[in-house]
């Protein structure tokens, strides 16, 4: 498989939340990857999620003034995709024909419009297809980024 990934919020997450040092090491290695590779792209939903969950969600939390750099950061050295309202509506769709529920619908709307092949997210059943996006999880024994690329 070739091409790029779209990373869902959770492993962004996990980069930040030093209650899980496995995960946070798995975060950290996949997005230095995803960086370095240039394969890596994010959507505003994804960074806004981020938002939330890092100032609020996590152990540790960020202040809004380190979330806000963080954010800065992956807008200046990651492709970000917007939510449209094409985006919109085809999550709508994968809610109603492949019962997804609408966030995690909107995830593969992204990845499906913007033809993003994979989206590394622990939110899905790993290794499915849905009408060519294929999900991973990252977390998952054995996981190897070279593998897919």
């Amino acid at each position: 498989m070739t091409g790029k990934a779209l990373v869902d919020t959770n492993l962004l997450v996990y980069a930040y939340d030093f209650s899980d040092p496995v995960k946070q090491e798995q975060a950290f290695e996949v997005l230095d990857e995803l960086a370095q590779s240039g394969r890596g792209v994010l959507s505003t939903q994804v960074l806004a999620e981020f938002v939330v969950a890092v100032t609020r969600k996590i152990e540790q939390p960020l202040d809004l003034k380190a979330a806000q750099k963080s954010v800065e950061n992956y807008l200046s050295s990651w492709t970000v995709f917007d939510i449209t309202s094409f985006v919109v509506l085809e999550a709508v769709r994968g809610v109603r024909e492949h019962r997804f529920s609408y966030w995690d619908a909107q995830i593969w709307a992204t990845a499906r419009l913007n033809q993003i092949p994979v989206v590394l997210s622990e939110d899905f059943a790993s290794g499915s297809t849905v009408e060519g996006v294929t999900f991973l999880n990252p977390f998952a024994a054995g996981f190897d980024l070279a593998r897919f690329f």
